[in-house]
This record gives C-alpha cells, structure tokens and sequence, in this order.
C-alpha cells in the first residue's frame, strides 16, 4: 500500500456508504435490478450481535473508493476453513493504482495469518479486465463448476413443508 491507500475494517456507520458502493458495483456488473439490499440489512448483518458476513473499506487520501465484502467458508475435503469474497469493488476512476490488489492482499493475508485453506470468488465471464487481473494475482479460473442458485418462489417451494 501507499500513503495515499489505506484500508480499515467497516463499521456500523458506513452502512450507507457500503450500500452506495454495492450500488455501484451493481451497475457496473449490470445487475442493479438484483441490488435490493437495505442499510438496516447491511447493520444486522454485519455488525449484529453475530456477525456472518465482514467489510473492508479502502480509502484513498481520506476518501473511500472501494471495498470488499467477505464471510467464512468450509472446505470438507481441506478439513479447514477458507474466505469467499462476495464483492471487490474500486471506483473505476481509480483502477490501475493498485487499489483492488490491496484490498486482495489484505484479505490474503488474514487467510495466511488464520491458516484458511482457501481464498475464493466469483468472476462474471464477460468481465476480462478482472479475469486477466486475477490471473495476474494467481487466481486459476474454476471453469469445471457451475453455479447453482435456488431463489424466490422455488426457495419458497423447495423450503416448504
């Protein structure tokens, strides 16, 4: 990091700024009719009495310009826990100066320092500025799985006795 970069964990009073970034990210991932998430859900979840769910805000001379947003994962077959990045966002105003890959080492790093088994996130497909820039941090892409998501009214029908 540089002295114009710092990243310090979120609180419950950047529950607003947290839902603006998710906004922004949204747009850019052209999925804004999908960001629905409220402030009041951002404070319970993230700085309730239990936590499952943690944030980073990275600022740039003072300024908050992105963040990430992460929980606790478990892998059966490692037989340890690792880290799943939710959301890696920086202001596309400031991409290129090292901001994103900060705020991956810094989510690295706490896998080293716990003994996580494993750091994992999703990558839209047709995003190959961020494929390419993962790559470049060794991130090896995953294409043998499929995503599954079960949501709406079948959540409702299969979670229904």
């Amino acid at each position: 990091m540089t002295d114009l970069l710092t990243i310090r964990p979120a609180t419950a009073e950047d529950a607003s700024l947290i839902i603006q970034l998710v906004a922004a990210l949204a747009e850019y991932e052209e999925l804004s009719h999908e960001a629905n998430a409220s402030e009041a859900d951002i404070v319970r979840d993230l700085f309730g009495a239990d936590p499952k769910a943690f944030c980073e805000i990275a600022e740039w001379e003072g300024k908050p310009v992105g963040f990430t947003l992460w929980f606790y994962t478990y892998s059966t077959f490692q037989g340890r826990h690792g880290i799943w990045l939710e959301d890696l966002f920086v202001d596309p105003a400031l991409r290129g100066k090292g901001i994103g890959k900060a705020l991956l080492v810094n989510l690295a790093r706490r896998c080293v320092a716990e003994g996580l088994g494993r750091f994992e996130w999703w990558v839209l497909d047709w995003n190959e500025p961020s494929i390419e820039f993962y790559r470049s941090q060794g991130g090896v892409m995953q294409d043998e799985w499929t995503k599954v998501r079960v949501d709406g009214a079948a959540l409702l029908k299969l979670g229904t006795p």
